[in-house]
């Protein structure tokens, strides 16, 4: 992955990265989830939510070019997209392991994320990254109208001292 830098995102970036969470979640959730929440994710939720985390996102670029980004919430890496023309490159890992950084460095023990049950490609690369599937439960996705509860895994991974 020669010439992938991390960094935190800007303003500038909210586009690219709205587009690259909105094709994702599409290829990630799509069939996996209830209908009533993918109508729920119009194209420009995806602008406003990026616009809403940028404070908390960073992204792999490559001559001025957004691969990929990831949001991080507390202890939670609440997103983690890579554009479709990165996947397979090792962006997703970066980017992962930034995360872990991030959490662990904010004093937390323990990092956790969520994948729809469904979305057995991302589980996989969880996986083998070492986080474990604690087990089922039910993510409560924010919305424009409020959350919507959506049945998952939670994924944790030791990052910190605490």
């Amino acid at each position: 992955m020669t010439g992938v830098t991390l960094r935190p995102a800007a303003a500038a970036d909210v586009p690219t990265i709205a587009r690259v969470w909105r094709e994702g979640w599409t290829d990630g959730h799509e069939g996996h989830v209830p209908a009533a929440l993918v109508a729920e994710r119009a194209p420009e939720s995806f602008d406003q939510r990026a616009r809403e985390r940028i404070d908390r996102t960073w992204v792999a670029e490559s001559g001025g070019v957004v691969a990929g980004f990831v949001v991080v919430v507390d202890d939670e890496v609440e997103q983690l997209y890579v554009d479709r023309s990165w996947r397979g490159g090792g962006v997703a890992e970066r980017l992962l392991r930034q995360a872990e950084a991030v959490i662990g460095q904010g004093g937390r023990r323990t990092a956790w994320l969520a994948v729809v049950a469904g979305n057995t490609r991302a589980r996989r690369f969880y996986a083998r990254l070492g986080w474990r599937d604690r087990g089922p439960f039910t993510y409560q996705a924010q919305t424009a109208t409020g959350t919507f509860p959506v049945p998952a895994h939670r994924y944790e991974r030791e990052v910190g001292d605490g």
